[in-house]
């Protein structure tokens, strides 16, 4: 359909979306952003009216926009034209705020970053932003959308929200931290997160704390740090202890983790090295396997589960990645965050532990796009009302098709003929994600389901006046993996259940 609208002009292609059945208009768009040429932008600008239209058709065009692979300086004017100026429901303002920085960071990628004013116009939006912002969800909104553009030049407001801000923003710039590759997480980033870790100038919120751990321990790690991280969960809770322990001996046992090389260094300290420092009892866990490997890529299921005192789960992390060659891509990583629980279990809060509002969540990234977060509730009378009037509907984080590989090359040969290859790659995607809390069974369940499909389109054309030779090769994958949990508290230890199934992977 890409190819075919490649050649469309404007007229055909407004004609299409403004003729098409409202079932397949999302499909259109999609396809439009996907185009990318003069013709379809265009008639897209007129196309789109951000007042008047359904709320996931906006979305829709604004996540395809954010997850181009190689997108256009006109692309982002577009964007950054049809959020300008206008009273938006917030969900469409977030993502467009969230798409800015992904479309940001990927023109830097293409070395555009200061050819184009467009960029430079889209991260000021960004950062003018940022500091205007008052409201709590604000912020963590174009922090969310700094994490996406992944700028070194941003390091040290990202820094300062870090260490001077309340819990959820200092959740939403240490994960934007973690976005950045190795090279730019400095000595002074590391201060930062030493001193958020080790609590020097106030308290931090656990999740925030084991943020800032992982980023000393998944960027060139010091024998220091790591030793120093240990020796500190001693004082911790049990479950925070053991989720960190268990943090730390993967790292250290994993072949591809940076971690491993000073893994003797680490070992050869009695302090750690003894079976009372590693015997926590917690139920908390973290680990990865992996689900396919081949000669040039291995795929890898992660799972984080940090439980509270009282058994009650507060966050849970799947992470699905692909490595091939040294290289690391984080496929899919959908977080479930549940806030505020303790109080209302009685449980007690660590000292100077701010305390946080009763909330739940579910927020996630694929291939690099950090997406905006979805509330399950917020307070306890919005709690009882979904407990009451539950629509038993999984809530939708992701649904689209995404085009992402995109590639034109002629080669010359030494023989004076020319070849020319084409690529393209698309992925169906959907992802839904559901909380369930049962306050006369006394049961939690959540679930995430990931289904996918990849199509890749491959072909090598030669042609010369006397020889036409034409390869071509098709390729589909389909996945669908479901991770479920289940948590029974109405007697203590709490009874828990966990379940991932993965489905045949057929492959054509």
């Amino acid at each position: 359909f890409i190819q075919m609208l490649r050649s469309a002009k404007k007229r055909d292609v407004l004609q299409l979306l403004r003729r098409a059945p409202e079932h397949t208009r999302p499909f259109l768009v999609e396809a439009a952003v996907a185009t990318q040429s003069v013709a379809s932008l265009a008639a897209l600008s007129d196309f789109l009216d951000f007042s008047k239209q359904p709320k996931p058709l906006l979305e829709k065009f604004l996540y395809t926009a954010a997850f181009s692979p190689r997108p256009s300086g006109e692309l982002l004017h577009l964007v950054l034209d049809k959020l300008d100026g206008r009273q938006l429901a917030p969900e469409i303002w977030e993502t467009g705020i969230v798409a800015v920085g992904s479309l940001v960071g990927k023109l830097c990628q293409q070395k555009l970053c200061g050819l184009q004013q467009v960029v430079e116009r889209g991260v000021q939006t960004i950062l003018r932003g940022l500091r205007a912002a008052e409201e709590e969800p604000e912020v963590v909104i174009y922090l969310l959308a700094l994490g996406n553009a992944m700028l070194p030049q941003t390091i040290p407001t990202l820094l300062q929200h870090a260490e001077d801000s309340p819990a959820a923003v200092t959740a939403a710039a240490t994960s934007a931290l973690q976005r950045f590759p190795v090279p730019h997480i400095s000595s002074k980033v590391k201060q930062v997160m030493r001193r958020i870790f080790h609590q020097k100038r106030k308290s931090y919120d656990k999740t925030c704390r084991l943020a800032a751990a992982e980023i000393l321990l998944d960027n060139d790690p010091l024998p220091m740090d790591v030793i120093n991280i240990l020796l500190a969960t001693s004082k911790m809770e049990t479950e925070m202890a053991t989720f960190l322990l268990l943090k730390v001996q993967n790292s250290l046992h994993d072949h591809h983790h940076l971690a491993r090389k000073i893994k003797k260094d680490i070992m050869g300290d009695p302090r750690i090295n003894n079976y009372n420092f590693f015997s926590k009892v917690g139920i908390s866990s973290s680990f990865s396997g992996p689900l396919t490997a081949t000669q040039d890529l291995i795929s890898t299921f992660g799972l984080d589960l940090l439980f509270l005192e009282s058994g009650f789960l507060r966050k849970s992390v799947s992470d699905f990645s692909l490595l091939s060659h040294g290289q690391r891509l984080r496929a899919a990583q959908v977080t479930f965050e549940a806030q505020g629980v303790e109080s209302m279990l009685g449980e007690q809060l660590s000292e100077g532990e701010e305390e946080p509002e009763l909330r739940a969540g579910v927020s996630a990234a694929f291939f690099g796009v950090q997406l905006r977060p979805v509330l399950f509730f917020q307070g306890y009378t919005d709690l009882m009302a979904k407990v009451l009037l539950s629509s038993a509907q999984p809530t939708s984080v992701v649904r689209g098709n995404l085009l992402l590989m995109d590639h034109h090359q002629v080669i010359p040969l030494q023989s004076g003929l020319q070849v020319t290859i084409k690529l393209q790659g698309g992925l169906g995607l959907d992802i839904s994600a559901d909380m369930d809390v049962s306050i006369w069974e006394q049961e939690l369940k959540t679930s995430v389901s990931a289904r996918g499909s990849l199509a890749m389109d491959f072909q090598a054309e030669l042609d010369s006046p006397f020889l036409q030779a034409t390869l071509r090769s098709q390729t589909e994958v389909d996945t669908s993996i479901h991770f479920d949990t289940m948590l029974r508290f109405s007697s203590s230890p709490v009874l828990m259940c966990l379940q991932l199934r993965e489905e045949q992977v057929p492959y054509r």
